[in-house]
């Protein structure tokens, strides 16, 4: 589970309840929105289940998209759907994730401007874990420019 998710199967259990919660509530709330403009907006619920019919599958299907990152296509192809659902879905459940994470006082900060702001969030934190994903660097085309960045030669 762990592989695949990033939590254990117990902190998955836990995360699904409060997950549940969080994603009616911005179900709720979206359908207040939609009653404003349309009287005759469809309740929460209503209409075809889709693939990710429960809070569980829903979670599952966002942590596994978070810790392994396929392209649409894989991740479709592993819960079965289309590759524009399987986009779809990862937008419409980012938020809701990250809400839940907020919910539970746990959401990681993404941007740190200055010092102060740092020794704000950490305080005396003696060890400090930075998690970042690895971009492609394309490298110039002209020779000369090139050079400039690398050496050619292999950093063990």
């Amino acid at each position: 589970m762990k592989a695949v998710t990033g939590v254990s199967k117990e902190e998955f259990e836990f995360l699904v309840a409060v997950f549940g919660e969080t994603y009616n509530q911005v179900q709720e709330e979206r359908y207040q929105e939609r009653l404003k403009k349309n009287p005759k907006a469809r309740k929460p619920g209503g209409g075809s289940k889709g693939k990710l019919d429960t809070s569980e599958k829903k979670l599952f299907f966002f942590l596994n998209y978070a810790k392994t990152y396929p392209t649409f296509d894989v991740l479709g192809f592993h819960f079965d759907l289309a590759r524009t659902k399987a986009c779809d879905n990862v937008h419409k459940l980012a938020p809701i994730v990250a809400r839940t994470f907020e919910n539970l006082g746990v959401k990681p900060k993404r941007k740190i401007t200055n010092p102060v702001e740092f020794t704000e969030i950490f305080g005396d934190a003696e060890e400090l874990i930075v998690d970042v994903t690895e971009r492609k660097y394309f490298r110039n085309k002209d020779y000369k420019e090139q050079k400039k960045n690398f050496s050619g030669k292999k950093n063990s």
